[in-house]
């Protein structure tokens, strides 16, 4: 064994070699990841650099950064799986029984009254503590 340490529970002390990108992190993935942060940020950059034009150039700007990144993003297997789970959850909303708006209005009045009846609960609490304390204190002078 080259090192002094083989065969006792320690990582060889040989020197480390490159044995591919994957050690670096630098995959296919990463790279579009990458390229989709930078044209973002080209597009943000873009619209402060474009500070003489109309409002709506600016704007359009940031908004095809956002667009381009995002398609670039899409390409990579975590914006792929982004896009699986985004149509799932479409797929699942669908599925939701929303409530009628009489329904939806019924149960706002109940969530008032009940707030309000709270309300007064606690203010009436709070008006016999104060009554209380008042009458084994003495009034204030």
């Amino acid at each position: 064994a080259v090192s002094k340490t083989a065969g006792w529970g320690f990582d060889s002390l040989l020197a480390c070699h490159f044995t591919g990108w994957k050690d670096i992190g630098l995959t296919a993935d990463n790279l579009k990841l990458a390229l989709a942060v930078l044209i973002l940020a080209g597009g943000i950059y873009g619209f402060y650099y474009l500070e003489t034009q109309s409002d709506l150039v600016r704007v359009l700007t940031v908004l095809a950064g956002v667009a381009v990144a995002g398609g670039v993003a899409l390409l990579s297997a975590p914006g792929q799986a982004a896009w699986e789970f985004a149509k799932g959850t479409r797929i699942e909303l669908r599925k939701v029984v929303w409530p009628s708006s009489k329904e939806t209005l019924q149960v706002t009045m109940m969530v008032f009254v009940i707030v309000v009846l709270i309300a007064l609960f606690l203010w009436i609490v709070d008006w016999s503590l104060l009554k209380i304390v008042t009458a084994l204190t003495g009034p204030r002078s």
